[in-house]
């Protein structure tokens, strides 16, 4: 068991950040020496992905200080290093910290095979599902997602959109769904699929408050797992909170590792 563990987060780390796909349009991905990061606009997602799994401390710091001068330079507020557990050095987050690095709160990271997931959506009374289809299906997710999450959804919004605006039904790279009561939307979620990979991420979740505990959010897993098994994706990948962990690992989902976002705001 511990061996197709581990085999599985190796294929997770080759497939997934080693050979990272940009996650949007006008997005671009770059191996810098010891690590891979994505680079885009002021609204995208910037950061490195992942670091080369012999990094010794000498190198671990002299490719933090690299990447904090190459960010810097552009202007961006802030960039994220996507730090995992089984990363190295093992102080790898002792060094992002000492460097300026602040940690957002950890994730677990959940992998389950797409062919044992439940697929049948069972949704309360009161309940219907909405495929998210055009901007303002964008701003009904946004909706859901700050009452769910008490975040703002601007900056994930335009992420989103653009997401959206460059899938399509020959090349399809995102599925975006909500809940809704009526007309009022009461959770949302999201799948991207990884072209070349035997990944697709499940990304969001997110349930109101006077909702949650009902089954909304396992109906949309099985939901987007069915989606995801009709495309041909051998596993769903999920950076889980603590709230969705205990329903996820109750769906056939297993821990591979955890991850941290260590955030760096350059001062300006």
């Amino acid at each position: 068991m511990e061996s197709e563990r581990n085999s599985l987060l190796a294929l997770f780390d080759h497939e997934m950040r080693e050979h990272a796909r940009p996650d949007g349009p006008g997005v671009r991905v770059e191996r810098a020496g010891d690590v891979v990061r994505q680079v885009g606009a002021a609204d995208d997602w910037n950061g490195v992905v992942w670091s080369a799994p012999d990094l010794d401390p000498a190198r671990a710091d002299a490719a933090i200080a690299a990447q904090i001068a190459y960010f810097t330079a552009l202007g961006h507020d802030e960039f994220e290093w996507k730090a995992y557990t089984h990363d190295r050095p093992a102080d790898l987050p002792e060094r992002l910290r000492a460097a300026g690095f602040v940690p957002e709160p950890p994730e677990t990271l959940l992998v389950a095979p797409v062919a044992s997931l439940p697929t049948a959506v069972e949704l309360p009374e009161g309940i219907e599902l909405r495929t998210v289809t055009d901007a303002a299906g964008v701003e009904l997710m946004g909706r859901a997602h700050e009452q769910a999450f008490g975040t703002d959804w601007s900056r994930l919004g335009h992420q989103v959109l653009a997401r959206l605006e460059e899938s399509s039904d020959d090349a399809p790279s995102f599925v975006g769904v909500l809940a809704m009561a009526g007309e009022e939307p009461v959770s949302s979620a999201r799948m991207e699929f990884c072209p070349g990979t035997g990944f697709a991420g499940l990304w969001g979740g997110g349930t109101v408050a006077p909702w949650r505990g009902k089954g909304i959010y396992r109906a949309l897993v099985a939901f987007r797992a069915r989606i995801a098994a009709e495309r041909g994706y051998r596993h769903l990948q999920v950076d889980a909170t603590d709230q969705s962990a205990p329903i996820l690992r109750r769906l056939g989902f297993s821990e591979l590792s955890t991850t941290t976002p260590y955030v760096y705001r350059p001062a300006r």
